[in-house]
């Protein structure tokens, strides 16, 4: 039987989660992939990269559309920062498959105009990056709750870091600060383009847009995608709550954090509902000063409870521990699971399957609105009982915002 091509990759983007995760992983799976050609803003960051990787001058890029040209594509791998729209709509045009890290949107808008370009039939075309779908502790989580019919609630909670807490171990290369301003101020333009057409114009709100794209769409957005996964997408936001709390205390900065979550980040909670009888709760807190990411997941029924317990996704082969809390005669029984297989690698194995035998991917266009829907009802639900006037998508789209899905 003859073995699937090897699939020629582009990479865009070269930042932590490239660094650290997809680039490694890639380079020890050459029998999947070979990349072909690289594409990042940052001249400096790109030549670095470029000769670690052993990657020609030729290919490489600061235009990642101008990567997309090249004849020796099958597939890019989209790590760069923001709204993925522009480059996924573009590479869908060209034919290539695409893995995109998260977000793939911020907005309706984009997908409806990914809609125009991503195939409804025939072979998959398009992943969203969600690993922890991926997790083998979460397939053991869903074949346990197979026979589990009376699940009261989801409870998720994450502890974030912050970013050099969580990198520091990795000795990433920086850009170097040497992006172009004309570059900087098109990102500055199209982030405040967004930020216009889901909440409206006006300066009053961009708190709460630092909090949804950077705390809810940038990283929440995974717990969502793993409770799609075990059960069925969110359904209703019935409450939320967003505050910020400092300290006399605080020995860490917010440092380039500050950029996508603004100078003194949140915490977020929201409540709801996932079909008709299951209740889910969203905790979110960034701390300065506590230096390990933890990220659960309690799922809890009449016979028991699971618990997923998620280290740091930049830690590879670093195992999530999946917990089954049951009764063992009149006594409590704790079952634990751990398996070292990396949920990022895994993902890229899913990746090339879509490519070869047209598996579907966990999450693709319908998945990723639904995390718009989920992320836009809880900003909805917050600002409705603060009075807070909110216009674009949020105004416009009362019951989509509000988390109400198809």
């Amino acid at each position: 039987m003859t073995s699937p091509a090897v699939i020629r990759l582009g990479v865009i983007g070269l930042g932590a989660v490239a660094q650290s995760v997809h680039l490694p992983l890639l380079r020890r799976r050459p029998e999947l992939f070979a990349i072909t050609a690289i594409s990042d803003i940052s001249p400096s960051l790109l030549a670095s990269v470029g000769e670690v990787f052993g990657i020609v001058h030729s290919a490489r890029y600061t235009d990642a559309f101008a990567l997309l040209d090249r004849d020796d594509l099958d597939a890019i791998l989209i790590c760069s920062g923001g709204s993925h729209e522009p480059i996924v709509t573009a590479a869908l045009e060209r034919d290539l498959a695409v893995l995109c890290e998260k977000p793939l949107a911020f907005t309706h808008a984009e997908l409806d105009r990914l809609r125009q370009v991503a195939p409804m039939e025939g072979p998959p075309r398009l992943m969203v990056g969600y690993m922890k779908q991926y997790d083998p502790a979460t397939a053991l989580a869903r074949q346990l709750l197979n026979d589990i019919d009376d699940v009261r609630t989801v409870d998720v909670r994450v502890l974030h870091p912050t970013g050099q807490s969580q990198l520091d171990f990795a000795h990433l290369i920086s850009s170097g600060g040497d992006i172009p301003d004309d570059t900087r101020d098109e990102l500055r333009r199209t982030d405040r383009a967004l930020w216009d057409s889901a909440f409206g114009e006006g300066d009053e709100n961009e708190d709460l847009w630092r909090v949804y794209a950077g705390c809810l769409m940038s990283s929440l957005s995974h717990d969502m995608a793993v409770v799609r996964t075990l059960f069925a997408p969110i359904t209703a936001v019935d409450f939320a709550d967003i505050w910020r709390t400092s300290s006399r205390h605080q020995r860490r900065q917010t440092g380039r954090d500050a950029g996508g979550l603004g100078a003194q980040p949140p915490s977020i909670r929201a409540v709801g509902a996932i079909e008709e009888t299951t209740r889910f709760t969203l905790d979110w807190h960034y701390l300065h000063d506590y230096p390990a990411y933890r990220e659960t997941i309690k799922i809890i029924y009449g016979a028991g409870s699971l618990e997923l317990a998620f280290p740091s996704p930049y830690l590879l082969h670093a195992p999530t521990v999946l917990t089954q809390y049951s009764a063992a005669g009149e006594a409590e029984a704790r079952t634990e699971f751990r398996n070292i297989g990396e949920s990022f690698e895994i993902q890229l194995e899913a990746f090339a399957d879509m490519i070869h035998q047209e598996m579907q991917p966990l999450t693709d266009l319908v998945g990723a609105e639904h995390d718009v829907d989920t992320s836009q009802a809880i900003v909805a639900s917050y600002a409705e009982r603060m009075g807070i006037p909110l216009g674009g998508e949020l105004d416009s789209e009362p019951s989509r915002a509000r988390g109400v899905t198809a």
